[in-house]
């Protein structure tokens, strides 16, 4: 991929992509190996690896985008596809008077074991320990499903600006998901490892460990009884990720969504958005991180972006083609889950900042209330800000102590008013991972907070008359 006669084939495609006008335009080449294994009923259900390699080009002029892609690298294919996409603006052709240059990245991301060196057979029997661990917990584990799965992509990045641009980013998953049955009550658990690393991931985190803890919950919330609703403070550990934090604040300051007025955070740059200890950050060069990589999708390098400075919105995530639109510089944060895909404003690793409390003094100081331990999936209508998150584990909280566990509750709210809500931030930091959607394309993303109080929100769960 990065030959030099395969540099100066690309550097011509440019030339003709932009040979009838346009401001900016960028190739974006791919390859890609990945394998998937699945196990259910205590057999090993799937075994899928495979490949892909294609191209995307894009042509951006006067804020608008002409995209297009293929399989076939070949010269007259990539010429005949830029040929293609010119012909969606008409002007005289752009100056690339340029020359090429190869950026360094300012992180790296060292693997040291890479799974795509490792035989299937050694991946078989990671998930058939978890799944003997899993089923051995309790006689009330009625079902067991594993799944593993491993990426390696390799990309480079050549656009009208003069950039060339590498990165290989390599993925490994693993989860676990178990369902306990007593009588007609169902319950389930899940947990999931993974990030930008290789095999050593289960050297720190051997899969046995997230299928007892899921087993462990899911037998838990067996005799837990309903979550009662109403208006409540809450304490969310740092044990349970980062799902709030993404779905209240993220995607609304994604530059796409908030110069289009999708968003309850458009147009409030330099506004108090939330409580003065909260500082939000998207941070896309941390080590391991399931949202890490050297440059972007656009070849910008990766970097660390603070979006809410101690409680003040300070900017939003750019891409380049909403960063012309703001007449700002990108803040590398243009993804794209393929070359299928073009590329759009998208999180990386974002978090709350630690602060200064001890998370046991947190707990210690509310009255009453509910802890979470385990968030579970969320949504949001960024235009309103209003969200919803399932609690996968919870306990009710009486005269500082965290007591008896509760099942079925629900966290709704609105994100700024929340976030302003929030009085206490604690010195601890949890990540959480997961593969974001938006525009029907996924990409990987973690997330994280301390162990947070919200002086108030509204709990859905069992209502007592």
């Amino acid at each position: 991929m990065n030959a030099t006669v395969e540099i100066e084939l690309l550097q011509a495609v440019l030339k003709k992509a932009l040979s009838r006008g346009g401001e900016y335009a960028d190739i974006f080449v791919e390859q890609r190996k990945s394998t998937f294994l699945q196990i259910d009923d205590n057999r090993i259900e799937k075994l899928v690896s495979g490949g892909d390699r294609g191209v995307g080009i894009r042509l951006i002029s006067e804020g608008k985008t002409a995209y297009g892609f293929g399989n076939d690298l070949s010269r007259g294919a990539l010429t005949d596809l830029a040929a293609t996409l010119s012909r969606a603006f008409h002007g005289p052709p752009a100056d690339l008077t340029f020359d090429l240059r190869r950026l360094r990245p300012a992180v790296d991301f060292p693997i040291a074991k890479p799974p795509g060196e490792t035989p299937s057979e050694w991946k078989i029997r990671l998930l058939e320990s978890a799944n003997h661990a899993a089923r051995s917990f309790d006689a009330r584990i009625s079902q067991v499903t594993g799944t593993y799965r491993d990426s390696g992509q390799k990309v480079l990045i050549v656009n009208s600006e003069g950039v060339i641009a590498e990165d290989e980013r390599i993925h490994t998953l693993a989860a676990v998901q178990v369902v306990a049955s007593d009588g007609n009550l169902v319950q389930t658990g899940y947990e999931a490892v993974g990030g930008h690393t290789g095999l050593e991931l289960f050297d720190a985190f051997p899969l046995e460990e997230p299928a007892l803890k899921a087993c462990r919950r899911a037998i838990m919330m067996l005799t837990a009884r309903r979550a009662p609703g109403g208006r409540m403070p809450i304490v969310i550990s740092s044990e349970a990720g980062g799902t709030m934090i993404h779905e209240a604040i993220g995607h609304g300051l994604e530059a796409d969504l908030a110069q289009q007025g999708l968003s309850v955070y458009s147009h409030k740059i330099g506004s108090e958005v939330a409580s003065q200890i909260v500082t939000v950050i998207d941070d896309s060069t941390l080590p391991g991180k399931r949202g890490s990589f050297r440059f972007d999708d656009e070849g910008v390098p990766s970097r660390r972006t603070v979006l809410v400075d101690r409680g003040k919105l300070t900017g939003y995530l750019y891409d380049r083609l909403t960063a012309l639109r703001d007449g700002v510089s990108s803040t590398g944060n243009g993804r794209r889950e393929s070359y299928r895909h073009r590329p759009i404003p998208r999180m990386t690793n974002t978090f709350i900042s630690p602060g200064d409390s001890a998370p046991d003094d947190i707990i210690r100081s509310t009255p009453e209330g509910l802890f979470v331990k385990k968030m579970g999936g969320g949504q949001v209508n960024t235009v309103g800000g209003d969200f919803v998150f399932d609690v996968q584990e919870g306990y009710m909280i009486r005269d500082g102590v965290i007591c008896e566990p509760v099942r079925g509750a629900t966290l709704s709210g609105s994100g700024p008013s929340v976030l302003k809500s929030i009085d206490m931030v604690a010195s601890d930091l949890g990540f959480s991972i997961g593969t974001c959607g938006k525009d029907s394309q996924g990409v990987p993303v973690s997330d994280a907070m301390p162990t947070v109080r919200i002086k108030e929100m509204v709990v859905g769960g069992e209502v007592t008359l």
